[in-house]
């Protein structure tokens, strides 16, 4: 396909090794393109270093220990194994309410294109379909792996009936999904088929369309033979199209399944016809991951940081490439959601942080997107600003459309006007990555010149000399005057600005104006607390943003090194980090990489567990109201910023290791200059550091070893001097290395997996441990009532009858809830979908076995309830079980421990400051006969709610 051209594999073998991977910026008529390369080709191997990780077994071997393994069936997206190329995406869960899997099949370009409907309705991201693998017998079971180093997934479904053993892939370079059933036993007459989802945005799990909002048409299905092609037509023009075919053998069965979008061009039917004409490479597809791995390198002991990391990578080449569209908030995996577009006041910048460090900027779609797009930032403001200024909307679909205006300061404006700068930053770090002058040239010169513009309509000087901000909107605080956010992405532009004009040779006429704002900005508003959001602003409230803090990380404009500004820092932090009520999984990676600035690797190692321990989901997804994508990824870069920080002109090496990990090994790690990082450290000690260039910038390096050093170039001798603070200025022309170690023997100088100290299950769904007690219940096809919203929207849950619900971010995240050593299954995803079983429904199916107690995870509305349940075994019998649970404002009436609590309740008119629990409550059961089902009272007032029930062996 066309946007796969610049990924071929004969370009990807074809690059010399250790040249950058860089973001492929397609040229407007009036420009050169830049020239960094986009193919992920494997740096050549270094004359010392003795790389362990440069076969195929070693790198097979490494990455089996970080895959997701499924031995549970996955329920939801937050849980099943998800593949991806960047374009095609698919994600694999039961489907809900259903004896099937379910395979969903998106594609990053299908979105519609009625702008003037805005980003939540008008540009949104549009579902496609989903593949259900439907088989004979009922499905008990399922034993799956997401083999990382094949980008594949594998295993067997098992079913009263027999077995069925899947494999499936996208593959890396087409828009094409290849799915394998081979069944064995009764289960030879399995289904398989394709259904299309209505064009229509995953918002309306929040919300109807707006009435004026004409529907999209439904699709035209055809069928020629074994070819089935489904066309859905756009009512702004284009298409969306889907080909498939099924074949039958005596083995199974084999789906190939392509996806393709075009607007306001009609020929997405061709391109699919066209890709399923030609079968699956496999060895092209296996030969693109193979490579992609092999650019870096990095392992630590800890066994689910190292795995989580590794995951992070394989989900970001499954969701992005420079020639796809920027990341909308869920990847290319759409599920019902009210983010249903892209968001440019965080989550963008996020997603494509670790391309850098992780050498993986051909995976980085941010400066082509701008470049290509640079009049839809024009118009994206009011008509009067537009002859010199360019502005982005916080969210707007991947190519900035969206309907109405960037935002003017005033006190009744919510003027959100720094998203533009902030993504510009992006561009910077590519350039800082890559010292390719043709990214400044070309994308971040032109278009951040007109971002300030816009600030400058606004800048004015007071009666104090300084130069102020009318209120503007900080990210998703609210509005303040001189607001933080603002005042340091203008310092960091302006600086920018001067420093990209020295390095192209170039002149501006604004060039004064910048060092004006330079010299007279007005201070950041800080107080006993730290940064304030803006002057008269302080932080006051529980805020999951660290945009008043921006100035801190990431543009390290106020750093930890400078005079005076580390005890700033440090309260600040600890000040935002302290508010409990709307911390949210970014809150505390961003708190591990401004630890990480500190030098304190155990708290930024503490940060980083919290945000797992609390969030992070069992295929290492997120949610937040509905699915999202930013923070995991944002927790690899967390990572980075333990391991190698390269801000401000100097690599610091392994600046906040946690004490528990001795051993760490980072290779062919990605440094601001253009450099290629290896050190290796033992022991608790830095045993090396090798540097390569591949840019010929001077090299200022911190290695982090004492005593007397040992600096060898790889042609000899180098000149190189020590610094004050431990610094080495090293003269390193292009493509030279140096090598740093103590003065001595030369230490053995071998890349390799350290051993793990702390180990880990892997992630996704396996085993419940041996020797378990419980068994928790799968309640989906069983919830009834929402009794969750989230602080963005008050508007859909109902627990009480009146409205009022749990507030979300005080809730479990992670699916789980574990009182009293009873692990419990919680539902706290989607927005707007039930999360909790109300009398009314039919029985729920409970899983045959000798239990001796039943646990409920529950409360009640408007009083306790005491009353009781029916519960069906096996044989026919039926007994009645006692139900009492305490109202959900009370503390425990019926001895119930409160498993959970929160300090909030969500009223349709916000938040109240009101104590809430769901309460644990264990039932005698006959151990002597084996349960099929439970049923609630018909009708109960007040009436209980059930979240999660567990069965405890008898």
């Amino acid at each position: 396909m066309p946007h796969f051209g610049e990924f071929s594999r004969r370009r990807l073998h074809g690059l010399a090794g250790g040249v950058l991977a860089g973001a492929v910026l397609g040229a407007p008529p009036a420009l050169a393109a830049p020239t960094a390369p986009t193919a992920p080709a494997v740096p050549e191997a270094s004359g010392w270093l003795r790389d362990r990780m440069r076969t195929d077994d070693e790198w097979a071997r490494f990455l089996a220990g970080q895959d997701l393994v499924w031995q549970r069936v996955p329920r939801t997206w937050y849980e099943g194994p998800f593949l991806g190329n960047g374009f095609l995406g698919v994600q694999v869960y039961r489907e809900p309410g259903a004896n099937a899997l379910r395979f969903t099949v998106d594609h990053s370009e299908v979105q519609d294109h009625r702008p003037k409907f805005g980003n939540e309705w008008g540009v949104a991201r549009l579902p496609v379909g989903r593949v259900r693998l439907t088989p004979v017998g009922e499905i008990t079971g399922v034993d799956l792996r997401l083999d990382l180093w094949n980008a594949e997934l594998r295993g067997t479904v098992f079913t009263t009936s027999g077995e069925l053993a899947i494999r499936s892939f996208v593959q890396a370079e087409r828009d094409l999904f290849h799915l394998e059933v081979r069944p064995d036993g009764g289960e030879r007459e399995f289904g398989l088929e394709f259904t299309p989802l209505p064009a229509v945005s995953p918002r309306t799990v929040r919300e109807d369309p707006p009435a004026s909002l004409t529907p999209n048409p439904p699709p035209v299905t055809t069928t020629e033979g074994e070819l089935t092609v489904v066309v859905q037509p756009m009512v702004a023009g284009g298409q969306t199209a889907t080909a498939y075919r099924v074949r039958r053998s005596p083995d199974g069965g084999d789906l190939l399944l392509s996806t393709a979008h075009s607007h306001p061009a009609t020929d997405a039917e061709h391109k699919v016809r066209s890709t399923i004409a030609e079968p699956a490479d496999e060895r092209a597809h296996r030969d693109w991951w193979h490579a992609f791995y092999r650019r870096s390198f990095l392992s630590i002991p800890d066994a689910l940081l190292q795995s989580f990391y590794w995951i992070q990578l394989y989900k970001l080449a499954s969701a992005a490439r420079a020639a796809a569209p920027v990341m909308a908030t869920t990847g290319p995996w759409i599920e019902p959601t009210p983010w249903p577009s892209v968001w440019w006041n965080l989550n963008a910048q996020l997603e494509y942080w670790p391309v850098y460090g992780s050498n993986h900027l051909e995976l980085d779609p941010i400066p082509r997107t701008v470049r290509e797009n640079r009049q839809v930032l024009v118009d994206g403001l009011r008509p009067e600003y537009r002859h010199d200024s360019m502005g982005l909307r916080r969210s707007t679909d991947a190519r900035f459309a969206d309907a109405g205006y960037v935002g003017v300061p005033n006190p009744d404006s919510d003027a959100e006007i720094g998203d533009l700068p902030w993504l510009m930053h992006n561009v910077w770090l590519t350039y800082r990555h890559t010292m390719d002058t043709s990214v400044l040239r070309d994308v971040l010169f032109p278009v951040l010149t007109k971002a300030v513009n816009y600030y400058l309509h606004f800048l004015y000087l007071g009666p104090d000399g300084r130069m102020h901000l009318p209120p503007t909107f900080s990210p998703e605080y609210g509005r303040a005057p001189d607001c933080n956010y603002d005042l340091a992405l203008i310092r960091w532009s302006c600086a920018t600005l001067l420093e990209t004009a020295k390095i192209l040779g170039v002149s501006s006429p604004l060039e004064p104006k910048w060092r004006e704002v330079l010299d007279k900005l007005v201070d950041y508003p800080v107080d006993a607390n730290g940064f304030m959001v803006g002057a008269g602003v302080p932080f006051a409230k529980s805020h999951r943003h660290y945009s008043h803090m921006l100035a801190v990380y990431p543009l390290y404009l106020v750093n930890a090194e400078q005079p005076g500004e580390r005890e700033l820092i440090e309260r600040s932090l600890e000040h935002w980090i302290s508010f409990e009520g709307a911390l949210r999984g970014y809150s505390f990676t961003g708190a591990a990489s401004i630890s990480a600035q500190l030098n304190r690797g155990d708290d930024a190692l503490a940060h980083l567990r919290e945000f797992v321990a609390r969030f992070a989901q069992p295929n290492t997804n997120y949610y937040e109201a509905g699915p999202v994508i930013e923070t995991p990824l944002s927790g690899a870069q967390s990572l980075h910023d333990m391991l190698c920080q390269s801000w401000g002109g100097v690599i610091r090496i392994f600046p906040a290791v946690p004490g528990a990990w001795a051993d760490v090994t980072l290779h062919n790690f990605l440094a601001e200059g253009a450099f290629e990082v290896s050190a290796v450290r033992k022991a608790g000690t830095t045993r090396f550091v090798r540097v390569r260039s591949l840019a010929g910038q001077p090299l200022k390096l911190r290695p982090g070893i004492d005593g007397p050093l040992t600096v060898a170039g790889s042609g000899g001798r180098v000149k190189w001097t020590e610094l004050p603070g431990g610094v080495l200025e090293i003269d390193l022309p292009k493509h030279a290395e140096v090598l740093v170690h103590r003065k001595g023997p030369r230490p053995d100088l071998v890349i390799e997996p350290v051993r793990t100290t702390v180990p880990a299950p892997p992630w996704g769904l396996p085993e419940l441990p041996p020797g378990g007690a419980s068994v928790p219940v799968d309640l989906t096809a069983f919830l009834t009532n929402d009794a969750i919203t989230s602080e963005f929207y008050l508007g859909d849950g109902d627990f009480d009858g009146a409205g009022n619900t749990y507030p979300a971010a005080q809730l479990p995240q992670t699916g789980k809830v574990v009182d009293d050593g009873i692990e419990f299954v919680f539902v706290n995803g989607h927005e707007g979908t039930p999360n909790n079983v109300v009398p009314g429904g039919g029985p729920i199916a409970l899983p045959e076995g000798a239990y001796g107690v039943l646990h409920l995870l529950g409360a009640s509305d408007n009083g306790n309830t005491n009353s009781t349940m029916t519960i069906t075994y096996t044989d026919g019998s039926t007994a009645e079980l006692p139900l009492k649970l305490t109202d959900w404002r009370a503390s425990a009436a019926f001895g119930e421990s409160e498993a959970i609590t929160t300090s909030q309740l969500h009223a349709k008119d916000g938040p109240k400051p009101v104590k809430l629990a769901i309460f644990h409550q264990a039932i005698e059961l006959d151990p002597a006969r084996s349960p099929k089902s439970l049923t609630l009272p018909a009708t109960a007032k007040p009436r209980p709610h059930l979240f999660a029930i567990t069965l405890e062996k008898g």
